[in-house]
Formats: C-alpha cells, sequence, structure tokens
C-alpha cells in the first residue's frame, strides 16, 4: 500500500479510559490501607493509549471506542482531538458512564491496576462496518481485550494490512479465532503463562517456551515482552526465537502505560517503516517504553517525535537482538 492510499497509518479498535491514580510509597497487601502521597487524574485505556503514543511519534491516527455521557467522556473526546487523534467515530454514549481505572503507584515504580469499563462494554461488531474506508485504508490495526471480543474478532476479519493484537488484559480460554486472525499476537510475561497455561514465566528461556505454545495454539508472530529484560519473539512459521535487549535506564519513575507506549511505538515503526526487520521494530519499541517509564503517568509519560532516538531506517538496531 503506498503512502498515497493511505488516510490512516494506525487505526485502533479499543478501549478509552480514565485513570485515577493513587501514589504511595508501597503496594498496599489485602485488607491494608496506605496513606497515599499524591493524587492524579489522567486519561488512558489501552486502546487510546496505544493510539496517542504512535500519534505522538508522528503516524496519522485514528480510533474507534465508545466514552460515558458525562463531563469525563466529553472531555476525553476533546483531549484526544487535541492529540491529533482522528476522533469521528468516538462516540458518546447516552446512559453510559466513562470507563474508569484506580491504579496505585509504588515508590519504585510497581503498580496496581483495577478497572470498571463502562461504555466500553458498548464497542460491538457493527461499529466496524460504520466506517468501511478507515480498515480499507490504513496501514496497521490495533486491538485489545478491554472491550467485548466479539467487536475485535469482527474488526480482524475485515482489515486486510498488519493487525496487531494485545492480549491485554488476559483471559484463559481465548477463541481461537483471535489467536489466529492477528497478525502479531503480542502479551507480557503475565499474560504470556495465564494464556499458555505455563506455571511462569519470568525470563527469556520461559518465554521462549510460551512464544512456541502460542504457536502451537494458533498465533502467527508472537511477542511476549519482559519489561527489564527486554523482550523475546518469533515470527510466524518459524521455529527461531529471537532476544531483543532492554534498553537500561537510570530510574523507574512508573510502569503505568509502558506497554501501551510499546505497542503504539511498534504500530508507528510498522507503519513508518515497512521494510524493517520485525527485531528492529521492536527494539525502537523498547527505547520508547524505556522512555516513558522514567515519567509519571500514562498519556502524559509518551514522548514526542524527536524526544527519544530512533534511528532513521532502524537498521542500526540490528545489534539490539539475537537468536536464542
Amino acid at each position: 500500500m503506498s503512502s498515497s492510499d493511505v488516510d490512516c497509518d494506525v487505526l485502533v479498535f479499543g478501549s478509552c479510559i480514565v485513570d485515577f491514580i493513587s501514589y504511595v510509597p508501597r503496594l498496599p497487601k489485602v485488607g491494608e490501607t496506605l496513606h497515599g502521597t499524591r493524587f492524579a487524574t489522567g486519561n488512558g485505556g489501552k486502546g487510546a493509549n496505544q493510539c496517542v503514543a504512535a500519534a505522538r511519534l508522528g503516524s496519522r491516527t485514528a480510533i474507534i471506542g465508545k466514552l460515558g455521557d458525562d463531563p469525563w467522556g466529553k472531555a476525553y473526546r476533546t483531549a484526544l482531538a487535541a492529540e491529533g487523534v482522528d476522533v469521528e467515530q468516538v462516540d458518546v454514549v447516552p446512559g453510559e458512564s466513562t470507563g474508569i481505572a484506580q491504579i496505585n503507584v509504588a515508590d519504585n515504580g510497581d503498580n496496581q491496576i483495577v478497572i470498571v469499563t463502562g461504555a466500553n462494554k458498548r464497542l460491538e461488531p457493527t461499529d466496524v462496518l460504520r466506517r468501511p474506508e478507515l480498515f480499507e485504508r490504513s496501514r496497521i490495526l490495533v486491538c485489545q481485550l478491554e472491550t467485548p471480543v466479539e467487536g475485535t474478532i469482527t474488526a480482524l476479519k475485515a482489515f486486510r494490512g498488519i493487525s496487531i493484537v494485545n492480549a491485554a488484559p488476559a483471559e484463559p480460554n481465548l477463541p481461537s479465532m483471535l489467536l489466529s486472525l492477528a497478525t502479531i499476537f503480542c502479551v507480557n510475561e503475565t499474560e504470556a503463562a495465564l494464556i499458555t497455561g505455563l506455571s511462569s514465566v519470568t525470563d527469556v528461556q520461559q518465554a521462549k517456551v510460551a512464544v512456541h505454545k502460542l504457536q502451537e495454539m494458533g498465533c502467527k508472530t508472537v511477542i511476549v515482552t519482559l519489561g527489564e529484560k527486554g523482550a523475546v519473539f518469533a515470527q510466524v512459521n518459524s521455529d527461531q526465537v529471537y532476544h531483543v535487549k532492554p534498553i537500561k535506564v537510570n530510574r523507574v519513575v512508573d510502569t503505568t502505560g509502558a506497554g501501551d507506549a510499546f505497542i503504539g511505538a511498534l504500530a508507528h515503526c510498522l507503519a513508518k517503516h515497512p521494510e524493517a526487520e520485525l527485531g528492529n521494530c521492536i527494539a525502537a519499541a523498547n527505547r520508547v517504553a524505556a522512555w516513558s517509564v522514567q515519567k509519571p503517568g500514562t498519556q502524559s509519560s509518551f514522548p514526542l517525535a524527536g524526544e527519544v532516538a530512533l534511528p532513521d531506517d532502524l537498521v542500526t538496531l540490528k545489534e539490539h537482538w539475537e537468536c536464542v
């Protein structure tokens, strides 16, 4: 698809959620009440986060999503438009509340998150059909699991380009069609263990096992992100697994949204560098995610184009990944 044929680099079919963030010395134990040090609100939801991450890096983006008929939803739609995101298909749903996330962030950067999806549960298969030209004239489609899976499967069926499913929040016994339709299936270590039934996925070798297991379950290209240990991936119809080395940071401030920064950056690189090797795109996405964990907040932590160093052709990132 040439640039003249494209209206949108990255199309997101997914969630919009408002974050309520409490900063605490450490994460609370069950039944424990802690004094927090600071409170903040911000815009989140995996779908919108990934869309904004790609938009800030310079991709033309659009999102199909649902917001509640409340002050949070109306303000969120305005904020997405201000980021340069096409919000024509972001509906404010009468009688529904905007999705919310309650987030605790500890001093060491660890977090706990509880979401109430609200209007997001109204994202349906019919929403795919309302603007077919977006699916026909977009380079990359990105989906997650914070909205009903029936709509996500319909979106994947309708798309002919490269699709990314970020299977988060993870669930066991995902539909086999969801696994097989995605061009790229991406999960973190916790999600990989839950979906595959493995006891744990905490290092590169265990991630390698998870990658093979996911491919046996029907996935094509698989990426397992490992946080500070980098990422592991294998491409469709290949037994070869690669490790993409992590980017070291001086101080972790807040890991909330780092996975979304990674997915948004990956989609951006795949759209803007269609000839680049996948390992180079993953290495670039690692850089963006590493940049984000050094800043507080979710979308507010995502870098603008130029704030994080990404090589023009990504070729020099080849040294950051190797066969395992």
